[in-house]
């Protein structure tokens, strides 16, 4: 049985709930739906609860190059599964074209016919050359995860995040993926949280124990790609591996992993707004590029629903003309063009962009 995420009057999150409960509330009239940043169906009570007291749930995050699993799990029930599309790639692209651009205004800017002391080079404002930084493109990836998480605990009671770390040979310090691992520990702990680490081999044999499938590709939008490590992670709150001397060991305890609500979360594709193209177009003139904002009173990411011959499409904002409007779905394919006073605004650009549905994702045994 599906739960459903239920909030206090003020807003404070409760435990899930049945999704039958919830039924008979909102016919009742003692809930009502409310909206979030990750498009997560659930409810608010409009009287105070019976009770407030809560049970143990647990947070996991399976980070990856390319894609990351999150999962929240009770001892009693699965309750949510997250697929997050991180922006790596995009990230290392416009960061290797930023480098041409400035490359190219500090060539058109010096007179290299004077002499060398004699030019126009700018003095350095800072110093640069820090220890242990973080790349762009791994602290964007670390950043969606914590933005997540962040909007899960305004949703379901958990302070307990499980994070699976790697080990990388040679300098720990040096390796991108072990500072990025490091920062996002830290940033989870000055956020509020309790961070437990945990080994991916220890991830794996807990699958296998629990016995849930694991897909082979990687990129797959499933809860089977990546979500279904973030279960076994939270899980390790609740089950511990014991073992027998002269024997394998045996894990002791155990969870229930249910159906529950699956999103495939990434960021809006959207390009910053730049000064001009990088290449002039005739005249030598260069015409401004990216931003968010339109001629429509709309930005691009919004979330709107959009109606072309009788027929009513919801996606998100991703460009304009002067009489239209873009609208995409959630893997930013454009749906169409509509006329601009047929595009009804739903929710302003939250910075995610998500398509939930639901999994039926179960263990063999457990």
């Amino acid at each position: 049985m599906i739960r459903v995420p239920v909030l206090s009057p003020k807003g404070k999150p409760l435990m899930p709930a049945k999704a039958s409960r919830v039924r008979r509330w909102l016919k009742a009239g003692k809930a009502k739906v409310v909206h979030n940043d990750l498009g997560i169906f659930q409810v608010q009570l409009t009287e105070e609860p019976s009770s407030n007291q809560t049970q143990n749930i647990a947070a996991g995050i399976d980070p990856g190059k390319l894609f990351t699993g999150i999962a929240v799990q009770s001892k009693g029930a699965t309750l949510f599964l997250a697929h997050l599309s991180l922006p790596f790639k995009t990230v290392t692209k416009r960061m290797t074209q930023r480098v041409m651009m400035r490359r190219g205004r500090r060539g058109r800017r010096i007179n290299r016919k004077l002499p060398f002391n004699q030019r126009n080079h700018r003095q350095h404002r800072f110093n640069n050359r820090k220890g242990h930084k973080i790349p762009p493109s791994i602290r964007a990836n670390k950043q969606l995860a914590l933005r997540v998480i962040q909007e899960l605990s305004k949703i379901y009671p958990f302070t307990d995040v499980v994070v699976e770390v790697i080990k990388a040979r040679g300098d720990k310090g040096f390796s991108p993926a072990m500072v990025g691992q490091y920062w996002q520990i830290e940033q989870l702990e000055q956020a509020g949280y309790t961070v437990h680490a945990q080994e991916g081999w220890h991830t794996s044999n807990l699958r296998q124990h629990l016995g849930l499938p694991k897909s082979k590709n990687k990129a797959e939008e499933s809860p089977a790609a990546h979500a279904v490590d973030g279960i076994c992670l939270a899980a390790s709150l609740f089950m511990r591996y014991r073992q027998i001397k002269g024997r394998s060991g045996t894990f002791l305890g155990g969870i229930a992993v249910t159906p529950c609500q699956f999103a495939v979360i990434r960021r809006p594709p959207i390009c910053r707004r730049q000064l001009h193209l990088m290449v002039p177009g005739k005249g030598g003139l260069r015409r401004g590029y990216g931003g968010t904002v339109t001629r429509h009173e709309l930005r691009k990411g919004d979330y709107v629903k959009a109606v072309k011959a009788g027929i009513t499409y919801y996606g998100y904002v991703s460009g304009d003309t002067k009489t239209q409007v873009s609208v995409s779905d959630a893997s930013w394919k454009r749906i169409g063009r509509f006329t601009a006073s047929k595009v009804q605004l739903l929710q302003r650009n939250t910075g995610l962009v998500s398509t939930v549905g639901l999994s039926n994702l179960t263990a063999s045994n457990g």
